[in-house]
């Protein structure tokens, strides 16, 4: 670089970071950002998107000025795992986070992105989801970060230093699934014209839900309409970014909470004023569509780019806006885990087309009961119908339970329901999809490969975090987990002889997946009965898998012996609920027994032992 060139790309440097330092006084020379999040709804209840089933013409016009974004994909498919992987810009499974309302503690050397946007001089603001399903020690929380918490998103930039730059959260609640319960209103669409998801059966309460929602998405957009709005009114629209997404999909049964498309696979719009054009996608002018993957762990990290926040190590994703756009994404990583009482462990890697399902526990249905999920009309509507012997085979999937692997071409069949694993075509693709989640797995530190109640007993025990347990090889030798958990995984009954040794592992975590392997086995596992009486004496979810694992290979009245006494004794088992749940009427006789005196009044075995007792009416 020559003398002349290089002093003056010295000169504005120092210009730039003298205007950076500058008291916040006059027009900010930082862009305002209005982060819009409307909750539950995936793309396919957004207009501009393809649906047939609601009009968002507010959030369409913002796609003409803006960029609407072809492949965005949540995380985690349910709002608390989702929103703690964005407070701290981490796959929630490396925080040990991903189950509902768990709040596990992460430490202190974790950055929230809020905080960082307070340290370049913005006023932040969030109007108002705060559930971030984690806790900062020494009463570190993010909920204490923002500089406004509360339910008037317009009056948050009132409340700034004149020319401070500012950066709002407005969460719209019109389309949570709580909308979609209860009969139709006046705001309701017309029923007769809702067209279903083919895994939806045409009966009426599935249609009246549909129609129900769709008008709560209709309020949703009106939403987005009055939040421009204020925006134009207070003279700022040419001066904020907007960007507009779900916090995930949904929201009838089968979206929310599942990592099909309908439920990870999100709308994402981001309108950015002329002023702020060098922060265009490269090549793209206002109206475009941009295909790159942008998984939401990349969203916090970007935003502090675009801010020129710090962005600190503990940010997992890319950059996809602005100018140090990060190369794009090839694969997107969605993991789920406990959704309210109801266990689950299932791990996506997908690209734009098409996608692999691992079912680390395929013995529980995606069906299972869920008591908030059974507020909408259409979901007992839906496994009555299935009860009667209504459903086909696409249809009545959602009961049954699981293989253990799953794969979809996306392009073909965005709903996900038929599932080509077997199929020698995908052979390649499949096999590249499992070499890219078992990668992701290891860079992120899986927590998952070890259940929830034995990983909380673990951390109290060795007086740690999540975090840091699974960073210790010594503590979670994931490889070694993620193989053996594979092994458990095959139903093959060659791998008996080592699923029953390692029933005596001193490591829980290999006796928890060989209990698994052997559920899986059936009647296969009947060679493995002594060994399993012996884990009925084990701890954390051990024993009840234990014990329907030997249900099933035949050892009958032991198993229900055992169960009844346990859950007797211990109404709040909830491993043992499940698994009493997921026996179907083979349950019945068992809860049945349960004295009335022992039976909680509220709670997942009350609901278990609710419905078993519905279904004998029936």
């Amino acid at each position: 670089m020559n003398s002349i060139n290089f002093a003056s790309t010295k000169l504005a440097f120092l210009a730039f970071a003298l205007t950076s330092l500058l008291p916040l006084s006059g027009k900010t020379s930082k862009p305002d950002i209005l982060w819009i999040t409307s909750e539950d709804n995936s793309i396919e209840w957004i207009s501009c998107y393809g649906s047939k089933n609601a009009k968002t013409p507010n959030i369409d016009q913002l796609a003409k000025e803006g960029f609407r974004y072809l492949y965005c994909f949540d995380n985690g498919a349910v709002c608390a795992p989702t929103r703690s992987s964005w407070i701290t810009g981490m796959h929630a499974i490396s925080n040990g986070t991903q189950p509902m309302r768990s709040g596990f503690e992460i430490p202190a050397t974790i950055r929230f992105y809020n905080e960082q946007l307070q340290k370049v001089g913005y006023f932040t603001s969030n109007c108002s989801k705060t559930d971030y399903n984690l806790r900062g020690p020494n009463g570190r929380n993010p909920k204490d970060f923002w500089n406004y918490s509360g339910g008037d998103y317009a009056g948050t930039w009132k409340k700034r230093k004149e020319g401070q730059p500012f950066f709002t959260v407005f969460n719209i609640g019109h389309s949570h699934e709580s909308r979609a319960f209860g009969g139709l209103s006046k705001e309701s669409k017309n029923p007769s014209k809702m067209i279903l998801a083919p895994y939806h059966p045409d009966i009426p309460e599935m249609k009246e839900t549909y129609a129900k929602y769709g008008g709560a998405v209709e309020n949703m957009d009106r939403a987005v309409g009055e939040a421009v709005q204020r925006l134009k009114a207070d003279g700022l629209y040419e001066d904020t970014i907007i960007v507009y997404n779900s916090d995930h999909g949904g929201v009838l049964a089968r979206s929310k909470r599942f990592l099909y498309s309908s439920g990870i696979h999100c709308p994402l719009i981001v309108r950015i004023p002329e002023k702020w054009k060098n922060l265009y996608p490269k090549g793209k002018k206002p109206g475009s569509t941009i295909d790159r993957i942008v998984s939401f762990i990349d969203m916090p990290k970007t935003w502090l780019s675009l801010t020129g926040a710090k962005i600190t190590k503990n940010f997992q994703g890319r950059i996809f806006l602005g100018p140090d756009t990060e190369p794009d994404a090839q694969y997107h990583f969605s993991w789920r885990s406990r959704a309210d009482e109801r266990y689950d462990c299932v791990r996506v890697m997908r690209d734009e087309q098409f996608a692999y399902h691992k079912n680390y526990a395929p013995f529980a249905p995606n069906g299972q009961y869920l008591a908030y999920m059974h507020n909408m009309k259409a979901t007992g509507a839906w496994e009555r119908h299935h009860q009667a012997g209504k459903t086909n085979a696409v249809t009545g999937r959602f009961f049954e339970p699981r293989p253990s692997e799953e794969f979809y071409d996306n392009f073909k069949d965005f709903h996900n329901i038929d599932n080509q694993i077997d199929d020698p075509l995908h052979h390649t693709k499949i096999k590249e999809l499992k070499k890219e989640l078992r990668r992701q797995q290891l860079k992120y530190f899986d927590s998952g490969l070890m259940p929830e109640e034995m990983r909380n007993r673990m951390i109290k025990e060795k007086k740690t975090t999540v975090y840091a347990f699974v960073r210790d090889p010594k503590l979670y030798p994931l490889p070694k987990y993620l193989d053996y958990a594979d092994l458990a995984l095959t139903r093959d009954k060659k791998n008996l002889k080592t699923l029953t040794k390692e029933l005596s592992s001193k490591d829980p975590v290999i006796r928890y997946w060989s209990v698994v392997g052997l559920l899986l086995l059936e009647k296969g596992a009947k060679p493995a009965i002594p060994a399993l009486k012996k884990s009925l004496d084990d701890q954390d979810e051990i024993p009840p898998l234990a014990a329907w694992a030997l249900y099933k290979a035949g050892e009958r009245k032991l198993s229900e012996k055992w169960m009844l006494e346990t859950i007797t004794n211990n109404p709040g088992n909830k491993m043992l609920a499940n698994v009493l749940d997921w026996m179907g009427e083979n349950g019945h006789p068992i809860l049945a027994k349960i004295p009335g005196g022992k039976l909680p009044k509220k709670g997942l075995l009350k609901d278990v032992v609710k419905r078993a007792e519905a279904r004998k009416r029936r």
